[in-house]
């Protein structure tokens, strides 16, 4: 069986941002890039990214987005790709929540 996999943003303002990193002159043309990559490897398998742990996951993501599970794909230059994957047998979705720097990554999960 072959799933159908589907890459969405969480919300309209996280869509918006991602689009607007393109339209930047600076490092952000990069970011855009490497989420485009991104973005496409998650296409091909939701499951591309590392599974993290169900006591990890952000309490703020679990309130806000009823997140139930939490997946992590590192981008180039410590940058991070948080994603939660939803989905029954024939479509899995991937839910793009945030993208951050490892700094940022470090700081949400109390490294």
């Amino acid at each position: 069986m072959i799933l159908l996999t589907k890459v969405q943003f969480v919300d309209d303002k996280l869509k918006d941002a991602f689009y607007n990193l393109k339209k930047d002159k600076n490092n952000e043309k990069e970011l855009y890039k490497f989420l485009e990559r991104a973005f496409k490897d998650i296409e091909q398998n939701g499951f591309c990214g590392t599974q993290v742990p169900k006591n990890l996951i952000p309490k703020s993501y679990i309130q806000k987005y009823k997140v139930t599970n939490l997946w992590k794909y590192d981008l180039p230059n410590a940058w991070r790709l948080l994603y939660s994957i939803k989905g029954n047998q024939l479509v899995v979705i991937s839910i793009i929540i945030e993208w951050m720097n490892h700094k940022d990554y470090e700081r949400r999960f109390k490294y």
